[in-house]
């Protein structure tokens, strides 16, 4: 028990340099933009048919359960309202964030392991390549970049989606959908829960790099770094948004008043 809690302890402390590292990273150069547009395009262009196909059933599935409450009170006027504050504030950011950590965190923590143990990472070392700042560092800015692009297109996604269930049921139109449902979204409820996935973007980078970069044991090390990867990230961005969901409210709470 005592040895597990202080793997877990040096586990966090090396994670935590890391993360360090990567900031200071982040904010000097090179910036090395054709590798971070290279990885936009891997992390954020080849989740778009995952993210935009998940948006639509989310759409459909809220649609239904919002209406299956709604019609209890006689409220279906409010449905399309209450799935876009649904969508903006919570389930777009953080299911596109989950959505990504399972199958981006995947391939960095396989491909940067796998690069581990074939030593193509000391090769790039040899050629006097900063490879932390190559590999890692252009990985998190690309999620960073890349997740609150995917979680507009979630959202957009979700409102057709739940558009498309509403008007087979009560035939409603595109505008008034539309209308309905923006009629009480400030730009506030859609920006600061956008913003919020630069952060989930970082931990899925990072999480994922730091166990990619670290891994050892030949290819079931790899598959240990790939695995965990996923579950780590995913767990740690589920506790950060519970934390960052209370501070979007005091923040909106502060700025009413």
């Amino acid at each position: 028990m005592i040895a597990a809690f202080r793997r877990l302890t040096s586990e966090a402390g090396l994670l935590s340099v890391f993360a360090s590292r990567t900031i200071r990273g982040v904010l000097r150069r090179p910036f090395e933009l054709r590798e971070i547009v290279h990885q936009i395009v891997e992390i954020g262009w080849r989740s778009l048919p995952l993210v935009v196909m998940s948006g639509l059933a989310i759409g459909v599935v809220l649609s239904m359960h919002t209406r299956a409450t709604m019609d209890r009170f006689g409220a279906e006027a409010l449905i399309p309202t209450a799935l876009a504050i649904a969508l903006l504030s919570e389930t777009g950011p953080l299911m596109t964030g989950l959505l990504v950590a399972g199958r981006v965190g995947a391939g960095i923590g396989a491909e940067l392991g796998g690069m581990k143990i074939t030593e193509q990472i000391d090769a790039l070392e040899s050629l006097a390549v900063d490879s932390f700042h190559y590999l890692a560092v252009t990985r998190v800015m690309a999620c960073m970049i890349a997740l609150p692009i995917l979680t507009t297109v979630m959202n957009f996604s979700g409102l057709i989606g739940g558009y498309l269930a509403e008007t087979v049921i009560s035939g409603v139109s595109l505008r008034a959908y539309f209308w309905q449902a923006f009629q009480d979204i400030a730009f506030a409820d859609y920006v600061l829960p956008t913003l919020k996935t630069t952060v989930f973007g970082f931990i899925i980078g990072t999480v994922s790099s730091y166990l990619g970069y670290t891994a050892t044991g030949g290819s079931e090390g790899v598959g240990r770094a790939s695995t965990r990867s996923v579950v780590l990230s995913s767990m740690l961005l589920i506790v950060v948004n519970v934390v960052l969901v209370r501070i979007i409210q005091m923040l909106v709470r502060d700025h009413a008043l």
